[in-house]
């Protein structure tokens, strides 16, 4: 059993099964042995996935492009910070150097106390920890994580809380008819959005990521939970905790109802390659191909087709708003 494995085991020999939330936090996040915080990097070509952020420097140059023209769209004040929430190894924060800049990351940094501006994120919500729910004959209970024979296995936890209750209960005309259904529980998700917005003033919060609208819901039957490893899809998030990403569709109709009830202004939600051409068009991309010489030029152009025509059309962004810049 992993080390991660170990320590979740011993809580429910323990206690009893644990929401899944809870072992997705320490699969992902444990300070020792958590995925994110083992020495084997998990992004890139000898790592479990890509992200956008890797893209470099095309993908940094053209959200830098998106960040000036929201400074310019609040008339550019002169305190105008950015801050990127989730920002792991710090990647952007060359392309973003221009701005008064902060990395927030669930490790270290931290934001400021107030400020005006941007706060950005990317892939940080389809990585917060979910609790689960399986609805059968249109009753939906909640599903813990247990132990048989030293394997992680699923449990009935009994009725969910009123506020999930009510949740599934909306999103239920969105199926159509089945059996069971497996739905993700998004319990992390208010409270992180709420933290992000707290020290803004005045601007935007603008997320990549990839998720679902509730009237897409239909494609999804069994849930989004997944797990990666070496680039491949694994469908049992229970197997080796610590040693493989655990990951869930961010659920945007959800995202935005919690932005609305934080008094932010909801944009359109679109694709990330409609985002990155809007950011691009203003100087006909010539900032983001800028490069000294051909092989680098035919380089940056090839990020740029890797970022509009594959990431693209994947990654959805949604740009929430303080103060009704819209």
């Amino acid at each position: 059993m992993t080390p991660c494995g170990e320590i979740l085991a011993a809580e429910i020999r323990a206690h009893g099964s644990i929401p899944f939330s809870r072992f997705m936090e320490v699969a992902l996040y444990h300070p020792l042995c958590g995925y994110y915080v083992a020495p084997r990097d998990p992004f890139g070509k000898d790592g479990d996935f890509y992200t956008a952020s890797q893209v470099q420097p095309v993908f940094g140059r053209l959200i830098a492009c998106a960040l000036r023209q929201c400074r310019a769209a609040m008339a550019e004040p002169a305190g105008f910070t950015v801050v990127e929430w989730g920002a792991g190894r710090g990647e952007m924060a060359a392309g973003l150097s221009e701005f008064t800049y902060f990395g927030v990351d669930f490790a270290r940094g931290g934001a400021p106390l107030q400020f005006e501006g941007v706060v950005f994120s990317n892939e940080l919500f389809d990585a917060l920890p979910v609790d689960v729910a399986r609805i059968r004959g249109g009753v939906a209970c909640g599903m813990n994580v247990g132990l048989e024979d030293d394997r992680f296995v699923w449990r009935e936890s009994g009725p969910l809380a009123p506020e999930w209750r009510e949740y599934a209960a909306s999103l239920l005309p969105h199926y159509r008819e089945e059996a069971e259904i497996w739905l993700e529980l998004p319990v992390r998700l208010g409270r992180t959005l709420s933290a992000m917005c707290a020290p803004l003033t005045r601007g935007s919060v603008i997320a990549i990521d990839y998720g679902y609208t509730a009237r897409e819901l239909v494609r999804f039957p069994r849930g989004t939970l997944m797990s990666y490893r070496r680039h491949a899809a694994i469908e049992d998030v229970l197997l080796e905790p610590g040693l493989q990403d655990i990951t869930a569709h961010v659920p945007f109709t959800y995202l935005e109802e919690a932005a609305r009830a934080e008094g932010l202004q909801t944009g359109p939600l679109e694709t990330l390659a409609q985002f990155l051409l809007r950011a691009g068009e203003a100087d006909q991309f010539a900032s983001a191909l800028a490069a000294d010489t051909e092989p680098e030029s035919l380089r940056l152009r090839l990020q740029l087709k890797s970022l509009l025509f594959g990431m693209g059309e994947t990654f959805r962004v949604v740009t929430l708003r303080k103060e009704g810049l819209l």
